[in-house]
């Protein structure tokens, strides 16, 4: 069947030759066995069985509408209430599997693709061949159930270029060279996350605003597999370990960010979404209600996330023995009104949902950009509350090899909680740790504040699709008007 499991997602991965860098070195080998890897690795391939086993099958999967066989739920572009629901339980399965630490877990990009395929129509008009790649690249990540990354954020200095140097100069990405084969591209593009954890990636930058020759060559959007000649990526430094015990969340969701080289790569036609008109960039994103599709997947993964820190907090402190005490109740009490709020912004977007002009269903979109506009600050705030809770056992958090050396029974007689054993409260309190004091932590908040944009990009994003300005200002008129003739 089109659907793969954990098995054939690993074969996958290793089986690419990717030109990978790692701390100064070129990683060679299956990848799946490297350390930076390897957690993050197994954790994918979990998600996959999922979607095979038979317990979640007829929730996550449907009939091809091409072949009959089952394909992923979250391939799935909605035309009713009934494929809206599908959606969203699919992707609070996966959610749970993770509990909202993988930011890149499969289903997002499988919402990416997804929506512009709803809008690939608008491409007729520029070019029908390009209009015809996208649905076909759609489908054939559909029915071969493929592991997707994107890059879209391309480095300072490429920018910087792209706005103030001559196009032949320019550092910024763009189309270098077209011939029979294809396009070819030079430039690089960073935060490509789980770049090198995935099969293939869809490429589709902010265009600089440089014209030669009547087009423009840093508009475009393609998808290629990740080891075509001239790509290459370069890591950051893992966060992450192989314990689980010492790294309970870390050893299993830490998801690489790569800076991704495109140098003189060749991109074949039929890999082409549009080509040269910069309007088009704005025109699939805005068309395809993309934002819209994307934030409905990342609200579920809000309320699961938020929902674990819950657990922790309140784990924490029945630890403690604080979890009655005032202020506990009341950051308890506001967490819970968040996920609340979070659920609320979710249901008012699926019953808010409308047809588009090609006949799929969109959510609501402003109850969904509100939550990506509360979700950033929020967070950092559940944080702090862990990290206060947890206070100086953050620090003093001895390792599982402390627990099997000769020391162990100090540990166990200075280290024990009220009702615990050593062992398991140090496990909490790691647990904390990697939130609020660890690399792995770090990297999850900053993450967040950003995940959806910078707080700007997501205000003027809200800003410009809130349609009620107008007669909200108009009602303010009126009811000026209207008091001053009474008077």
């Amino acid at each position: 069947m089109p659907i793969k499991s954990g098995k054939e997602y690993i074969e996958r991965i290793d089986k690419q030759n990717i030109n990978i860098w790692y701390k100064g070195e070129r990683i060679e080998g299956p990848l799946s066995q490297h350390p930076a890897f390897q957690g993050l690795i197994e954790t994918q391939a979990d998600l996959y069985d999922m979607q095979c086993d038979a317990c979640y099958l007829d929730r996550m999967t449907y009939p091809s509408p091409d072949t009959g066989e089952l394909v992923g739920l979250s391939f799935l572009p909605p035309r009713n209430a009934e494929d809206l629901q599908k959606r969203r339980i699919m992707m609070e399965l996966w959610a749970n599997r993770h509990h909202g630490f993988l930011g890149r877990s499969p289903d997002y990009m499988n919402t990416a693709i997804m929506a512009l395929f709803t809008a690939a129509d608008i491409l007729e008009e520029h070019n029908p061949q390009y209009a015809d790649n996208l649905r076909r690249y759609y489908a054939y990540c559909r029915e071969h159930d493929i592991t997707l990354s994107h890059a879209f954020i391309q480095p300072y200095a490429s920018k910087l270029s792209g706005q103030n140097d001559d196009v032949e100069d320019s550092i910024a990405a763009k189309i270098v060279e077209i011939n029979d084969k294809g396009m070819v591209i030079s430039g690089a593009f960073m935060m490509a996350t789980q770049g090198a954890t995935c099969e293939e990636m869809l490429v589709f930058p902010t265009p600089s605003p440089t014209i030669f020759n009547n087009v423009n060559p840093s508009a475009f959007a393609f998808a290629v597999p990740n080891d075509l000649p001239g790509m290459a990526f370069i890591c950051r430094e893992s966060y992450g370990a192989s314990s689980t015990y010492d790294h309970p969340l870390s050893a299993r969701y830490e998801e690489m960010d790569t800076l991704v080289i495109f140098d003189r790569v060749l991109v074949p036609h039929d890999r082409i979404f549009y080509y040269g008109d910069e309007a088009y960039a704005g025109r699939l994103f805005g068309e395809s209600h993309f934002h819209t599709h994307m934030a409905h997947q990342i609200t579920t993964r809000y309320i699961v996330k938020t929902e674990f820190l819950l657990g922790l907090l309140e784990s924490l402190a029945d630890e403690q023995n604080v979890g009655l005490e005032p202020q506990m109740v009341l950051n308890v009490s506001k967490i819970i009104t968040f996920i609340e709020t979070f659920k609320a912004l979710r249901l008012a977007s699926e019953q808010g949902a409308l047809h588009d002009k090609f006949g799929y269903l969109v959510p609501a979109t402003s109850p969904l950009l509100a939550s990506s506009i509360l979700f950033p600050k929020f967070y950092p705030e559940m944080v702090e509350m862990i990290q206060i809770l947890g206070s100086s056992g953050l620090i003093m958090i001895p390792s599982k090899l402390d627990f099997v050396s000769d020391s162990r029974h100090y540990l166990d007689q200075y280290l024990k909680g009220t009702t615990s054993e050593a062992y398991d409260r140090i496990a909490l309190f790691r647990l904390a740790w990697e939130i609020g004091a660890s690399s792995f932590g770090g990297r999850q908040t900053q993450f967040e504040r950003f995940f959806f944009g910078n707080a700007h990009t997501v205000a003027y994003r809200m800003y410009n699709s809130y349609e009620d300005h107008e007669q909200l200002r108009q009602l303010i008129n009126d009811f000026i008007a209207k008091n001053n003739s009474a008077s």
